[in-house]
């Protein structure tokens, strides 16, 4: 599990492989991600856009940037938090990813809530 707190927002990340929607064969490796993004300072902060770096076990990074998050930009209130998943596939089967979500409070002061890496890895793949 991924966790990270910057300015009261705090991420948090766990995986899924999807071996439905994988191919192996064909070098195509499936997972899922859930996120769970709180408020846990004392401020309002609104999440207007994410920044992902996805690697895999080759060395090859592929960045991901867009407006919020499954197209949406929510506003966590202190105390709130708002949960979303979403899915990266990878040509080998094991990889990580980390970031930052842009954040912007009432008053208009902008910072970058952290994404700690996290591993996708297909089970077993590493013992």
């Amino acid at each position: 599990m991924s966790d990270a707190t910057t300015n009261g927002i705090r991420v948090q990340v766990t995986t899924k492989y999807l071996p439905e929607r994988s191919s192996p064969r064909e070098s195509e490796y499936w997972f899922a991600y859930f996120i769970r993004i709180s408020n846990v300072g004392g401020e309002t902060a609104q999440l207007l856009s994410r920044h992902w770096v996805i690697t895999n076990s080759d060395g090859e990074a592929e960045e991901v940037r867009g407006d919020g998050v499954i197209g949406e930009q929510p506003v966590l209130t202190p105390g709130t938090f708002y949960t979303y998943n979403s899915y990266c596939h990878l040509k080998t089967p094991v990889g990580t990813m980390h970031g930052e979500y842009t954040m912007v409070t009432p008053g208009g002061d902008a910072f970058e809530a952290r994404i700690a890496p996290f591993t996708l890895a297909v089970p077993n793949a590493l013992n």
